[in-house]
């Protein structure tokens, strides 16, 4: 066969193609199989099809593949498909993308997948879709990318979602995030091998509601400090307190400000203990009476220094009952001048025996007055010497 010109090879009729061994027309040189007509190629038996060398294959024009049935399509091996190239991938039709076999598709070569158009893409069947591997998917193009529907991603391998890379996520439209299943808005969150801070700023409340503790856990200051008062309260009680110590320590004031009693109290005591003293100090007295006494009592010394008198002042007896010794002898001679004799006698009487010297100096008269004759008896008397007298 090898030896035949192309015009020779040109004159054989369909029925004489047909009756070519598979040995024959593995034998077709590129210049033979380059010039077979549409009708030749297409009366060539499927054994024959997937017969043709790799280099044949990659020589047929465009003109010549978008001749070919779904049959014929059908009978290409996976080392023919692989050597198709980005112009004859680039111009079959949607009808014969999808004729292929998943183990064709999946045989493409990420530049040939690259070369796809956004309608040959959105015309895959969910089949096909998902025949796709992680290397191709991670090939994509920008422009393919966000010309995928939520719908299609979703038929997609968690796998191979997760194997989108930061340039291909940052395309990613708020539309296509919100579109996304719990699953594969998982994949997107570990795409790249780590969360995305695009990723996450586009999802509505409601997915962000649906995100695991383990993704949650896995938000980066930057993305924890980027989101919203509405995505924050969005999440999960359960969520809130899987943010890690440093995402808490990254939120603004304005972030902590906007949060409902509900999420405060769903903060462990390890991220009350990481709270800043900024954030401590911008609390509001009703989310500072919010907080779980083991909250309280995790704030650190600073934390609990820099209150203002207003915030100590509205706190409940049992948020005030809550202070640890370490945090009352912390507290300012400010602090400690401001609260009323109500609000002592509210404290652990071991708590009140801690105030130092220079605390107790600072309490007034009335403040004495109003003591009990528990916390007055539990006041070391050294320390209340440079107290006023009591009338």
């Amino acid at each position: 066969m090898a030896s035949l010109t192309s015009t020779q090879v040109n004159a054989l009729s369909a029925g004489n193609l047909a009756a070519l061994t598979t040995t024959q027309v593995a034998g077709l040189t590129t210049t033979q199989a380059s010039n077979l007509t549409s009708t030749q190629l297409e009366g060539l038996q499927t054994s024959d099809m997937a017969a043709l060398s790799t280099a044949a294959v990659a020589s047929l024009t465009s003109t010549q593949l978008n001749a070919l049935g779904s049959t014929n399509l059908q009978a290409i091996s996976t080392a023919q498909a692989a050597a198709l190239t980005t112009t004859q991938v680039s111009n079959l039709t949607s009808t014969q993308l999808n004729a292929l076999q998943t183990s064709d598709l999946a045989a493409l070569s990420t530049a040939a997948v690259g070369s796809l158009s956004s309608t040959q893409l959105n015309a895959l069947s969910s089949t096909n879709l998902a025949a796709l591997s992680t290397a191709q998917v991670a090939k994509l193009t920008t422009t393919q990318v966000a010309a995928l529907t939520s719908t299609q991603l979703n038929l997609m391998e968690t796998r191979d979602v997760a194997a989108l890379t930061t340039t291909q996520v940052s395309t990613l439209t708020s539309t296509q995030l919100n579109g996304l299943d719990s699953t594969h808005l998982g994949a997107v969150q570990r795409a790249g091998g780590r969360p995305h801070q695009h990723a996450v700023e586009c999802l509505v409340p409601t997915n962000l509601g649906a995100l695991t503790t383990t993704q949650v856990a896995g938000l980066s200051t930057t993305q924890a400090g980027n989101l919203s008062s509405t995505q924050l309260n969005a999440l999960q009680t359960s969520d809130m307190a899987a943010l890690s110590t440093a995402a808490v320590a990254s939120l603004s004031s304005t972030q902590l400000n906007a949060l409902t009693s509900t999420n405060l109290q769903a903060l462990s005591t390890a991220q009350a203990a990481a709270l800043s003293t900024t954030q401590a100090a911008n609390l509001s007295s009703t989310q500072l009476d919010a907080l779980q006494t083991s909250d309280v009592a995790a704030l650190t010394t600073a934390a609990v220094a820099s209150l203002t008198t207003t915030q100590l002042n509205a706190l409940g007896s049992t948020n005030l009952g809550a202070f640890s010794t370490a945090q009352v002898a912390k507290l300012t001679t400010t602090q400690v001048a401001a609260l009323t004799s109500t609000q002592l006698n509210l404290m652990q009487t071991r708590d009140v025996a801690a105030l130092t010297t220079t605390q107790v100096s600072t309490l007034t008269s009335t403040q004495l007055n109003g003591l009990d004759s528990t916390h007055l008896g539990r006041c070391p008397p050294r320390r209340w010497r440079a107290s006023p007298a009591r009338s």
